[in-house]
């Protein structure tokens, strides 16, 4: 741990376009993700999806994991989520981390090197012991599922 008890992530930028994660206030939960590749932009048309590269590798402290969720002015100006919402990176994980885009919108959007495409949230893990039972407990809730508790 960092003197601030903030964990530390490493980072490491794999091209010229990279930019490590970035908090843009001191109560921001997540970090922005930036888009970081050669080329032409990528174009995601209605409906469509596409993994895009972020440049970076980071190496996230054991008991640990990165959650790449999406970044709600892109999914409320312009229908873009991230489609594994949230997205697990697990601390023993060293390859690029790469953002997949889906466009839920009835328009084509550009994503653009140094576009900032979804946010990282870097939380505690709780590893479970899972028992083998032959019956659980009950609960009021019970076999109860989808939709059980209302609306």
């Amino acid at each position: 741990m960092r003197m601030n008890d903030n964990p530390a992530v490493r980072v490491v930028l794999l091209n010229e376009q990279a930019t490590p994660p970035e908090y843009k206030t001191s109560g921001s939960a997540g970090a922005d993700l930036f888009a970081a590749f050669n080329g032409p932009a990528i174009v995601l048309g209605p409906g469509k999806r596409a993994n895009i590269p972020t440049g970076i590798c980071i190496e996230i402290p054991e008991s640990m994991e990165a959650q790449v969720r999406p970044r709600s002015g892109l999914a409320s100006h312009h229908g873009l989520t991230v489609l594994n919402s949230p997205g697990t990176i697990d601390s023993d994980y060293r390859g690029e981390v790469i953002v997949i885009l889906l466009n839920t919108s009835e328009t084509s959007y550009t994503v653009k090197s140094g576009d900032r495409i979804a946010q990282i949230v870097i939380a505690p893990v709780v590893k479970a012991a899972f028992d083998t039972v032959t019956k659980l407990g009950s609960s009021a809730r019970g076999h109860s599922g989808l939709g059980s508790t209302g609306s």
